[in-house]
């Protein structure tokens, strides 16, 4: 089959991201949700090769683990979805279901509200892509800031032991890779949101004042309502079912995260090396297969200026990735500006890459049994 053949079924939709187009674009994602609603089931690896060498190392029981949903898809490339710190990576994603359906199975992780294990969730993802790799089916990781910086970590520890993991693809959306990241080194005051929010975490060695969790709280619940309060726009995107069960499901995750799990979380982040740490020819490339970097036109609400992750994938993306490549996502002259992982409110924007990434993504498996 011809490199250039199109992808069935999945051509005109993805002209309908365009402005004129757009709530055509929404009344078919919504018509077919509701014949097609999303059917995520429990899923669980029957690979256990690094979850069994964790045990051997005497990790204990399985406290911090993710749990992993896997909803089916018709096409032999699945996808990984890692999210951010909230909401969990199935209300993150939801709109981009039929995206990644169309390629393969989903798989989402979520994270665990009580605790968080780094090496835990590192073993289960060790698990799963050897599994869906031995079936023939290399998957895409795709990460959403905090989880974006997940994979990063992962990718990091398969070089650092001499494995180089069998990808079909790469999605890092605002990719959150380290503390400094968000908190510069030293700094006596946050600059960003996000950084008010960790500082509190990253100083305690154990509990967290109640008082730091609820402002912590109060900070993520802006950060959503600061996406959701242009109603006009929002008519474009979901109907109004879609956005009282979103809005629910973040303020539910918000609220449900312990303090220890939080804490817990931003202790795995700081452990998380900085990717111009291992900036050595030894350590890189992460992965040869294809990868997409995308930021958006308004990090600073949550990145530091001085990010290390922004300027490692901005000046010397083809050294981490060489078949990389980094895109800038920004709105329309007139429209609210793109924030910081902003795959909901800001979807039209984040279409157009994600779509044609796929799109070539799915046409390598195709080439290669031609």
């Amino acid at each position: 089959m011809p490199a250039t053949a199109p992808i069935p079924g999945l051509a005109w939709y993805s002209l309908l991201h365009v402005a004129p187009l757009r709530p055509l674009h929404t009344w078919v994602r919504t018509t077919e949700a509701r014949f097609r609603p999303a059917r995520f089931r429990p899923f669980e690896p029957d690979v256990l090769a690094a979850r069994g060498r964790l045990r051997a190392g005497g990790a204990g029981p399985a406290a911090g683990a993710a749990t992993l949903l896997r909803e089916a898809g018709r096409g032999r490339v699945p996808t990984i979805v890692l999210g951010g710190f909230v909401p969990d990576a199935t209300e993150q994603v939801f709109l981009l279901r039929r995206v990644f359906l169309a390629a393969g199975d989903l798989y989402c992780v979520n994270y665990s509200r009580e605790c968080f294990s780094l090496d835990r969730v590192c073993a289960q993802l060790d698990d799963l892509v050897t599994e869906l790799v031995a079936a023939g089916q290399s998957p895409v990781l795709f990460g959403v800031s905090f989880g974006a910086g997940l994979i990063l970590e992962w990718l990091r520890r398969a070089r650092s032991e001499g494995r180089t993991p069998a990808l079909a693809g790469l999605v890092l959306v605002s990719p959150v890779a380290c503390v400094a990241d968000v908190l510069a080194p030293g700094a006596a005051k946050p600059a960003t949101l996000l950084g008010r929010a960790v500082k509190p975490y990253l100083e305690a060695a154990t509990a967290v004042s109640e008082a730091s969790v609820e402002r912590s709280r109060t900070i993520f619940v802006r950060m959503f309502e600061a996406g959701a309060q242009n109603k006009q726009a929002l008519r474009r995107l979901m109907t109004r079912e879609e956005l009282e069960h979103l809005r629910g499901a973040v303020m539910g995750t918000i609220r449900g995260i312990s303090a220890e799990g939080a804490r817990q979380r931003m202790h795995a982040m700081a452990a998380m090396r900085s990717p111009t740490d291992y900036f050595v020819p030894t350590a890189l490339p992460l992965t040869k297969a294809p990868t997409l970097v995308l930021f958006a036109e308004r990090e600073e609400a949550v990145m530091d200026a001085a990010a290390p992750s922004l300027f490692a994938f901005r000046h010397a993306c083809h050294a981490y990735f060489p078949a990389g490549h980094v895109r800038e996502v920004a709105a329309r002259p007139g429209d609210a500006p793109v924030q910081h992982a902003s795959l909901i409110f800001h979807v039209f924007e984040f279409l157009p890459p994600l779509q044609a990434f796929y799109a070539r993504v799915r046409q390598l498996p195709l080439r290669l049994a031609a």
